[in-house]
């Protein structure tokens, strides 16, 4: 704190004296009418504005300096460019309606932010847009539509991301600009992030160790909040929704302003009862309970911008045990007088609370800026088995976040440099122990650059990690050791800009990940496994090599994106079986390590012949396997199976005086047989392939020009298939007597209602 603040008292000193102002007029590519409610954006200021009822903008105040502008408007193809604010006083801009172009997107890149087209790695951006049109339990369970992202499941409560066939800690989740932690190792352990915080989402798919060191081997999933309101506006907020199957409901009050001092509180609600199935009817213990509680405070003046957050999640899951009556092969219920449609804990389950404080500053100094982010997280997580006020398991993590770069240039050539890790300490406060108290601290140090050269974009960087770990010592369950890791990663990569509708993109990266904890000294039954698991410390870290090639192609009728890529990763760390041992009842599984290999592809193809209608289609595919290996340790866990999505949808209505952005779809969700499974020990099955059926529609209600409420109805599962996902832990809970099935289903059919209010003042 006290590094900010120095750097705060400095930078109205350094910043120039002067300021710039910004104004023009946005207007329609077609008929040349002017556009009202545009929001013209500057990421790297954390600033803006929107134009007015004649399609007028102005924003003052800015610094004398190159910034990146972003324009939007719903239904229409957003434009980001570069402008010298030291010339430019007025810029105008002309808007085209979407049609198969592939939008303009600012991402999280190399050297801060940059546009879509220019990344030599794949990423996909979720819009509000389109995680509004989703049903879902959280963040991740919304993310995982995406081609190439699925995600590890326990109920409806608990979804960790795996991207590309490689989940735990080898996927990176940022929120509030640092990285999420909390306690990424376990199984039944999900993200504690409050999902109706998030306003867009950004995918990165292969390893991004560059940007964020050990741990983002697979990629990151970097999650932004709501943009930062026009000067001298003030908004409130309120969404909800409904679904059917779980009794599922929630709500969220947003009111944030910019009066000078911005500022954002938001206060979230959500719980929902077991969810049901055709084969399975309500599923004890499938029940949850979360509230959050967030709030954002921050200035932003010509020398930059600085924001303190402050977020405060708690989840209560129950637990779903699977087992069974061996008379009727019903499941049974925690207690007598169980209801399934109740909202409350019942037991076992867990209470995870999770606090974290950042304070993100970014500063003009020079021609470059600044980026300063510290943060502290809390992580305690609880379970709860025989009583309800007696933690069986008491796991608390506390960890400070670090990250300073100098990022320079603008335009063509951009440059940063800086160090970013972190600080952990894990302490152990419950009865039951699996992995020992420890102590981290990492370092990494790094340079990354771009350049475009017109018909070529170039991208790449270099970067060091040092890592200690050290384990404390418990009586005769865990042993007082420290180790140290190291490794040195970097990416170079190209995009080719063939025509003004084709891109071609190749990129090169090393990967790095050290091993955790659990997989070094883990000594105890882990419960949410059902096994008792043993570390090892002799495990080393894991690298890796990954080639991605992908092209994007876009035209009047069609748009097409393809990527392929391979993966090859040395000392990859996974569990097996030791055969024939059993330690206090339960088989034994220690970690171990050995050579792996990836490959895979994703295509998403949007047709459409005439301007409303589209046909949006995507697929997926990896095979992971470790090489040198029998075929009963074959295949990585964890693989998802070939995945094929696919929606028909039509734009009733695009821009009118009482509905707008109107629309009905029908999808379908196909996925493969996974037949390709870790065999040993009978640690995985084959999981059959399936189909589900969906629909939604959805509008926006305008008053006096203004969107004064967001409606969407979503269906899922409309056939009301049965099936299990091969990434559901529940699969794997005991085998019904009666039908001879196995594990528990996924959720059956479900209706959702979604209403979305802002009101501005």
């Amino acid at each position: 704190m006290l590094l900010a603040a120095i750097c705060l008292s400095m930078a109205p000193a350094a910043a120039s004296a002067q300021t710039a102002t910004l104004s023009g007029i946005v207007t329609h590519d077609g008929d040349g009418e002017a556009l009202p409610g545009v929001t013209i954006f500057f990421p790297d200021l954390n600033t803006g504005t929107v134009t007015d009822n004649a399609g007028q903008y102005t924003i003052d105040g800015l610094p004398m300096a190159t910034v990146t502008v972003q324009v939007s408007y719903i239904g229409h193809q957003t434009i980001v460019q570069d402008v010298d604010l030291r010339q430019a006083t007025r810029l105008d801009f002309v808007m085209k309606e979407s049609n198969a172009m592939i939008n303009e997107v600012v991402v999280t890149a190399f050297t801060g932010t940059s546009q879509l087209k220019n990344s030599p790695t794949p990423v996909n951006v979720v819009s509000h847009r389109d995680l509004h049109a989703i049903a879902s339990t959280n963040i991740i369970d919304a993310l995982a539509q995406q081609p190439g992202i699925s995600q590890l499941t326990t109920g409806g409560a608990i979804s960790k991301p795996v991207i590309r066939g490689l989940g735990y800690n080898r996927v990176a989740v940022v929120s509030d600009g640092i990285r999420q932690e909390g306690q990424q190792w376990g199984d039944e352990h999900g993200i504690e992030v409050d999902p109706d915080r998030v306003q867009t989402a950004e995918v990165l798919k292969g390893p991004a160790s560059l940007m964020y060191g050990s741990d983002a081997m697979a990629g990151v999933l970097v999650l932004n909040n709501m943009p930062v309101l026009p000067k001298g506006q003030i908004a409130a907020n309120l969404s909800t929704q409904y679904q059917t199957n779980n009794g599922l409901w929630d709500y969220s009050l947003n009111l944030a302003g910019n009066k000078g001092v911005l500022w954002d509180l938001r206060w979230s609600e959500r719980m929902a009862h077991a969810y049901k199935n055709r084969y399975d009817g309500y599923v004890p213990g499938s029940q949850f309970h979360q509230r959050a509680l967030s709030g954002i405070m921050g200035l932003s003046r010509k020398w930059g911008n600085s924001n303190l957050s402050l977020n405060y999640f708690h989840l209560t899951p129950s637990i779903v045990e699977g087992e069974r009556d061996s008379q009727t092969g019903e499941l049974e219920v925690p207690s007598e007088g169980y209801n399934v449609k109740t909202y409350h804990k019942a037991l076992p389950f867990q209470q995870i609370r999770h606090f974290k404080a950042v304070l993100d500053n970014s500063i003009f100094l020079g021609e470059g800026r600044l980026k300063l982010i510290l943060g502290y997280q809390h992580n305690q997580r609880q379970e709860f088995e025989e009583a309800p006020d007696e933690a069986a398991l008491d796991f608390r993590l506390h960890t400070v976040n670090y990250d300073v770069r100098y990022v320079l240039g603008a335009g063509s050539w951009k440059v940063a440099a800086g160090a970013n890790g972190m600080w952990q300490q894990s302490l152990n406060r419950g009865e039951e122990v699996l992995i020992p108290e420890y102590k981290l601290f990492d370092i990494g140090l790094f340079a990354t650059t771009t350049r475009d050269m017109g018909r070529f974009t170039l991208s790449g960087g270099l970067r060091y990690d040092n890592r200690h770990i050290h384990s404390m010592a418990l009586e005769d369950i865990f042993t007082d050791f420290s180790r140290d890791f190291s490794g040195v990663t970097g990416s170079v990569g190209a995009v080719y800009h063939a025509t003004d509708k084709l891109n071609v993109r190749l990129n090169t990266s090393r990967g790095f990940r050290t091993p955790n904890m659990s997989e070094l000294a883990s000594n105890g039954v882990h419960d949410g496994s059902i096994r008792y698991e043993l570390g090892n410390k002799d495990l080393k870290s894991e690298f890796s090599w990954q080639f991605d090639l992908g092209a994007d192609f876009s035209s009047a009728v069609v748009s097409a994106q393809a990527s392929l890529f391979l993966n090859r990763i040395n000392n990859y760390i996974y569990i097996k079986r030791l055969a024939g041992v059993e330690t206090e009842g339960y088989q034994t599984y220690q970690y171990s390590s050995g050579n792996a290999r990836l490959w895979g592809a994703e295509v998403s193809v949007d047709i459409h012949p005439v301007e409303p209608l589209h046909f949006q289609n995507s697929l997926g595919f990896v095979d992971a396997r470790l090489l040198n290996q029998p075929l009963e340790t074959r295949y990585l866990p964890c693989t998802p199976p070939l995945r094929w999505k696919s929606e028909l949808r039509y734009d009733i209505i695009r821009d009118g005086h009482t509905l707008t952005n109107t629309y009905v779809a029908v999808n379908l969700d196909c996925n493969a047989k996974q037949s390709h499974y870790l065999m040993e020990g009978d640690s995985e099955t084959e999981t059959p392939g399936y189909c589900l059926l969906g629909a939604s529609v959805g509008t926006q209600i305008k008053y006096r020009g203004r969107v004064v409420a967001n409606v969407s109805i979503i269906g899922d599962n409309l056939l009301d298939k049965a099936y299990q996902s091969h990434l559901s832990r529940l699969k794997y809970a005991d085998v019904n007597a009666v039908t001879g099935r196995m594990g528990v289903y996924n959720m059956g059919r479900n209706f959702t209602f979604k209403l979305d209010i802002p009101i501005t003042f």
